[in-house]
């Protein structure tokens, strides 16, 4: 494990603090839905503005990086997820709700693309899998802090609302005074700034791997598009969900139940970080398929032991799947068009938070949960079972020189 007082260290803490604050308020929403009289498409809409800030960011921001370095779009990004949460705490209505999770969306973006490059340069010992490792970790375990935290405190503290926010509000402070007081080894060279003036600047940017790569790289993509999908499903409407078909409820179960998720999908990764990317791929999207299936089941059984069973190959999914991806983007990548391949890769996974989330809300509104899961699961199961039978058609592949 990293020092967290060394430079790498610090910015595996900020990464891990800055996207506290994303899943944060999904054990809330139930307390939102009722405070506001919201319907389930409203939930999902909401959910899915701090998608749409973070694909925002990936699209057009994604070159600062490249051009003024990780640290001070980190540090920028860090200070601006606190503000988020801080309006998400102060929230009066729903208008101001949504500012603070478009806000928390484009930190986000920012703080996952910054914090990447930036392990990548500071891992003296150039193994990008064990950097993708630490990354996906980082990520996952910031994640899953936000609605375990948040879910507990909002069971049993008074103003849940307000309290919740508490924890990830003092640590991204904390996070913030680390990374100015960081003073980085020794100066991490500068990709050549993109070129062209004014807009040109900031429109988006999207890289691709050589033509040879490029069916690798799209499986893995979508396999982040799949398990990025299969996830915003539980931090959106499992609350509801699970008040519909389970004997127990409230903000703490869900709120373990979405952490359960993201800890257990990064023991997979811990687990898993010496097996090939190919077994992973396709060990992932095979649980990926078999989740969806057991939720179906669930929906129609109402049975506990049978949802728990979905909530445990979700995370095995998860973990392998995103495992897979994120080392495959550092064997493809090179050090000119790293933070490009970077931004693709989340682009793609974060519309798999946007498109399916949004069409199960509006199906949702019309049809009922119980059916609109059913429809939700069976498209993202046919999905994952082509994709697994993709990667295993698909050749391993080889790090890439330079």
């Amino acid at each position: 494990m990293p020092n967290l007082w060394s430079p790498f260290g610090r910015v595996c803490f900020s990464m891990c603090v800055g996207v506290m604050g994303t899943a944060l308020a999904s054990p809330l929403y139930p307390l939102y839905q009722e405070l506001w009289h919201l319907k389930p498409s409203d939930i999902t809409a909401i959910f899915t503005v701090y998608m749409f800030g973070a694909l925002t960011s990936l699209l057009f921001l994604g070159r600062l990086t490249n051009r003024f370095g990780f640290l001070p779009i980190l540090r920028a990004g860090l200070i601006l997820v606190t503000l988020g949460v801080l309006l998400s705490m102060l929230a009066w209505s729903t208008a101001a709700f949504v500012v603070s999770r478009l806000a928390i969306g484009l930190a986000s973006g920012m703080i996952t693309t910054s914090a990447s490059i930036g392990l990548t340069q500071l891992d003296g010992r150039g193994d990008m899998k064990r950097t993708a490792l630490v990354t996906t970790f980082a990520m996952t375990l910031g994640f899953g802090l936000g609605p375990l935290v948040g879910g507990l405190i909002a069971q049993w503290a008074p103003a849940p609302l307000f309290s919740a926010y508490l924890p990830s509000l003092l640590l991204g402070l904390m996070s913030i005074y680390a990374l100015f007081r960081m003073r980085l080894p020794g100066a991490a060279p500068l990709a050549p700034p993109a070129p062209g003036r004014g807009l040109a600047q900031w429109l988006p940017s999207l890289t691709l791997p050589p033509r040879a790569l490029r069916r690798p790289f799209w499986i893995g993509c979508m396999g982040a598009f799949s398990a990025f999908g299969m996830f915003s499903l539980y931090a959106s409407l499992a609350p509801s969900f699970m008040r519909d078909i389970l004997p127990w409820h409230g903000p703490a179960l869900s709120g373990m139940s979405i952490s359960m998720i993201l800890f257990l999908s990064s023991s997979v990764q811990l687990l898993a970080r010496r097996v090939r990317n190919k077994t992973s791929a396709v060990l992932g999207l095979g649980a990926l398929t078999l989740c969806n299936l057991l939720l179906i089941l669930t929906t129609y059984t109402e049975s506990t032991p049978l949802f728990m069973l979905s909530v445990l190959t979700t995370a095995f999914g998860h973990g392998l799947t995103n495992l897979a991806g994120m080392s495959l983007v550092g064997k493809v990548a090179t050090p000119g068009n790293r933070a490009g391949l970077l931004s693709s890769y989340l682009i793609v996974g974060y519309l798999g938070t946007i498109v399916p989330i949004l069409g199960i809300g509006r199906l949702s509104d019309h049809f009922g949960l119980h059916t609109a899961i059913v429809i939700f699961c069976a498209v993202m199961a046919l999905l994952t079972g082509t994709l697994a039978a993709a990667a295993h058609a698909t050749p391993e592949v080889k790090p890439q020189a330079g």
